[in-house]
Formats: structure tokens, sequence, C-alpha cells
């Protein structure tokens, strides 16, 4: 996995989680919805590099 992209990957899914948290404290289940979509983003784009990985070697 690219160091880039597992930057990425792993920043997405600590955005989508903090602001998944807000979103719920306040009350918001839009703003609670939006991360965790951004959440299952990071995660999607963290299993695609993995898997490139293992097709690699």
């Amino acid at each position: 996995m690219s160091a880039g992209e597992k930057a990425k990957a792993k920043t997405e899914q600590a955005t989508g989680k903090a602001k998944e948290a807000l979103g719920r404290t306040l009350g918001n289940e839009r703003m609670a919805a939006e991360g965790q979509m951004q959440k299952s983003a990071g995660d999607a784009r963290e299993a695609k590099e993995k898997a490139k990985d293992a097709f690699k070697s």
C-alpha cells in the first residue's frame, strides 16, 4: 500500500468518525450520516489498497 494512499485512507476514516460523533452529539442526523459515509469511503480506500498489495505478491 502506498504511503500516500494509506495516509489518505486513515485521515478520511478519522475525519468521518469525528464528524459522525459530533453529529450524534449535536443531534444533527445529516452530519452524522455524512461522517459515516466519509468513514466508509476511507474503509473502502484502505481495502482497495490492501487488495492491490495482495495481488502484487
